[in-house]
């Protein structure tokens, strides 16, 4: 039902909305769908108006005449009668943009038609067609009082002729009165479906917005991923790299081949693992028809990992691991985030060989996290990167926060606070 009724509703273009978005050729609207099409529509926006008000004229005009000729309603009218009734017919072209001016002028020609005792039936069509525009088309207060001020009209120039006319033209007042609030009942009709039209619209653009909004959000989070992933491995493979090139140039003629070789190995190793978590980052740009394709993400299992390879570049990392519970998915990957910026910023600025606590742990709503160095920090004067930006969102996007810097003491701590309870609007 709901859909038949929609298949019906008018487009701001005036074309007809599809009844399912499958069908891609334009099929011509059934007569039933024209219909309703024409009653959803404000006749002030239909096309061809003036046009089509022209010919209502016409076919009103002949009707009248014939009703003159052949309806005992008065006397049928003169010369002076029929040319008062037909140029009644003619402002009828224009009644949809000034309608109030339209019936004033009928009822300009009208009065002195009926006030000569003319054919009383043949105006009346329309005068009703008159009525029920001012109706549709203006507010409910303003077409009672002109229905008040044409029946008044219409008293007063009957009673001048016959007052027995008058109270007939009394008790027939009823359809005045029916087709002003058939106009008036049409009119809200209209409103209610333009306002269905208006939702649906204003819910597809919300629609819209909100898949901008995710694109947006996505593309943020891909290039989260790509900067952790791409400054940690590359931080790691430069370290091994330095380390390599240290044993080789150190002493050539006792050459530590065994150590050159795990400098390799490890370099080796952290480009697999660099190269696997970057197509699992970017899987999301590919379009496999699935639900969800960005694949698993990082957890807290993942933490010793991280811990073993900052070892391997050459920091002492000790860690406190006290996690009584798993956090919900989306904490786990920001907390993985913020330890693995956070070791690799270590490792680059705190200088050789830095000392690194990481602490992580669960209290009553919240994960703590901790990573501090007694390094030197970043060189002052070179360009800031956006490891420190990065980790604030990832602290944001699930509700947190995070709080970066030197320590008193020397060295540099990053502190963050993320809860174990996500509400809405975190990502």
């Amino acid at each position: 039902m709901t859909r038949s009724f929609l298949g019906a509703l008018p487009s701001r273009k005036g074309a007809f909305l599809p009844e399912d978005d499958t069908v891609h050729e334009t099929t011509r609207p059934r007569l039933g769908d024209r219909i309703m099409a024409a009653v959803n529509r404000d006749p002030r926006t239909a096309p061809h108006g003036t046009r089509n008000d022209a010919l209502l004229a016409v076919v009103l005009a002949v009707a009248a005449v014939c009703a003159g000729l052949f309806i005992d309603d008065g006397r049928r009218p003169d010369a002076l009668g029929w040319t008062l009734l037909l140029a009644a017919h003619v402002p009828l072209v224009w009644r949809r943009r000034r309608p109030l001016l339209v019936l004033a002028a009928m009822v300009a020609l009208i009065a002195p038609y009926h006030a000569l005792d003319n054919n009383h039936a043949a105006p009346t069509l329309v005068t009703y067609v008159a009525l029920y525009t001012v109706a549709v088309t203006g507010r409910p207060l303003r077409t009672v009082l002109t229905g008040a001020v044409v029946l008044s009209v219409s008293l007063t120039v009957m009673l001048t002729v016959n007052a027995h006319r008058a109270l007939e033209l009394l008790q027939t007042s009823g359809w005045i009165i029916a087709v002003l609030f058939c106009g008036i009942d049409v009119r809200y009709y209209r409103q209610y479906v333009a306002s269905i039209v208006e939702r649906a619209v204003r819910a597809e653009r919300t629609r819209e917005e909100e898949a901008r909004r995710r694109v947006a959000e996505e593309r943020l989070r891909i290039a989260r991923d790509l900067h952790d992933l791409l400054a940690h491995s590359i931080t790691l493979i430069g370290v091994q790299t330095s380390v390599a090139a240290h044993v080789l140039a150190a002493d050539p003629e006792r050459l530590d081949r065994e150590a050159v070789a795990k400098s390799l190995d490890d370099i080796a190793e952290t480009c697999r693992t660099a190269r696997g978590e970057l197509r699992t980052t970017l899987e999301v740009l590919r379009e496999h028809g699935l639900a969800d394709t960005r694949g698993p993400l990082p957890g807290l299992d993942g933490l010793p990992d991280l811990v073993a390879a900052a070892r391997l570049s050459g920091a002492r990392v000790e860690q406190d691991l006290r996690i009584r519970a798993d956090p919900p998915p989306a904490v786990g990957a920001a907390a993985y985030r913020i330890v693995q910026e956070a070791l690799t910023n270590a490792v680059r600025h705190a200088g050789p060989e830095p000392a690194v606590r990481l602490r992580l742990y669960d209290e009553p709503g919240a994960l703590r996290v901790s990573v501090t160095d007694d390094g030197t920090g970043p060189t002052p004067g070179n360009t800031p990167g956006f490891g420190l930006v990065g980790m604030r969102e990832r602290a944001r996007s699930v509700g947190g926060t995070l709080d970066a810097g030197p320590r008193p003491d020397g060295g540099f701590e990053v502190t963050a606070a993320l809860p174990l309870t996500m509400g809405e609007g975190t990502v």
